[in-house]
């Protein structure tokens, strides 16, 4: 059975490919969304109960502007549809003197014009007595940023794209198969067969999965590990708006404050073992506890006896320096592949699939950092 013929057809409705649907459909364009399990489901990158909304990337300031478009993008979605799915809790970074990236990160956020406030080690302990300074030097704290809810925000997205007419199928896909350098149809492995004219592959990790041979050695799927920890009955110093996410790039760690009485969130941000993500254990480690759990006694010492409250395992998918990827199939003209999230990807959805469509429809120029050409067979991370 074949389903009618579409302009595009986007293959994964992560937090990519939801908005580069939503981009395309509303330049008029009719599009098909397909995703093997379904938009913010448990095994996506994108399903996770909340993502860190920040601005600051070190020197890198084509990301701030991003994320500073994108956070626009993502209130407005929220205004039209479910309500406001974006915490102001602030974000913390905790610097040390000899950490460049956020002394960088600093001077970015200083010509971007991003409201911030730097504070000294003991502006930092008169502010936030919970935390533990210790080492840390000085902090800079982004007052607009925040946290998004993942998971319901795909929903509210994807209710957004379904009702501007985008159709929507739940099914897994097979490796397309191209005739002539183009490919005319993807097929579901229940035996439909999804004709389009352009295709987008956003599918996280899984891309690799679809193509192989040309991707296999150039997304870097990784196991995440992420862990809630419960907070002292009628606690409220590690809920906003007293306690801010907070990220220690010295140390790669991160944590976000008690959000909907889930406990405080806390990973590390270090590339974990490579994962597969259709099949992968979810189950954290016991070494990845340990390591967790050192961390949080040492900052934050009054959750020394915490209990462990929810655990998550996700993956990042990793380009060879944490660039997205957003280039045409080199074989397959008519075939475009979108991704390279690599753990930072997710507030970011809105400018992405500006891009994407812009790119696509020869209104934006490309840019090169994107490129196939430019992911390397190895990994030498550079974005954070």
């Amino acid at each position: 059975m074949r389903a009618g013929n579409s302009d595009f057809v986007v293959v994964g409705a992560g937090v990519f490919g939801l908005w580069t649907a939503h981009e395309l459909r509303k330049q008029g364009h009719s599009v098909r969304l397909v995703d093997a399990h379904g938009a913010g489901n448990s095994r996506s990158s994108s399903g996770d109960e909340s993502r860190i909304m920040r601005m600051g990337y070190g020197a890198d300031a084509l990301y701030t502007r991003w994320a500073t478009r994108s956070l626009q993008r993502w209130k407005a979605l929220f205004d039209a549809t479910a309500g406001s799915l974006f915490v102001n809790t602030q974000v913390l970074w905790l610097c040390a003197e000899l950490d460049r990236y956020t002394q960088k990160l600093l001077a970015t956020l200083a010509s971007e014009g991003i409201r911030y406030e730097e504070l000294s080690a003991s502006g930092l302990a008169a502010r936030f007595p919970q935390i533990n300074i210790g080492d840390i030097s000085f902090g800079i704290l982004e007052l607009d940023s925040g946290v998004l809810l993942a998971r319901r925000a795909l929903q509210a997205l994807l209710d957004q794209v379904i009702g501007l007419g985008v159709k929507y199928v739940i099914d897994a896909i097979t490796s397309p198969q191209p005739t002539q350098g183009r490919i005319a149809c993807v097929r579901t492995r229940r035996g439909e067969e999804i004709s389009g004219g352009t295709f987008v592959f956003s599918c996280g990790a899984w891309l690799s999965q679809l193509f192989p041979d040309l991707l296999g050695s150039r997304i870097f799927p990784t196991r995440q590990e992420v862990f809630y920890f419960g907070t002292p009955a009628g606690a409220t110093e590690f809920k906003p708006p007293r306690m801010p996410v907070w990220l220690h790039h010295q140390d790669d760690m991160y944590g976000l404050p008690d959000i909907e009485n889930r406990g405080m969130k806390v990973a590390s941000d270090r590339h974990g073992e490579p994962f597969n993500p259709e099949t992968g254990d979810r189950k954290v480690s016991e070494a990845g506890e340990r390591e967790v759990r050192a961390y949080l006694y040492r900052r934050f010492p009054s959750l020394q006896h915490s209990p462990l409250a929810e655990t998550r395992v996700c993956q990042y998918e990793n380009t060879s320096n944490g660039d997205f990827l957003v280039d045409r199939h080199p074989a397959i003209e008519n075939v475009w592949l979108v991704g390279g999230g690599s753990g930072h990807g997710f507030k970011h959805g809105p400018a992405l699939g500006e891009y994407v469509a812009g790119v696509i429809l020869q209104t934006i120029p490309p840019e090169n950092r994107f490129l196939l050409t430019r992911k390397l067979l190895v990994q030498q991370r550079t974005v954070y």
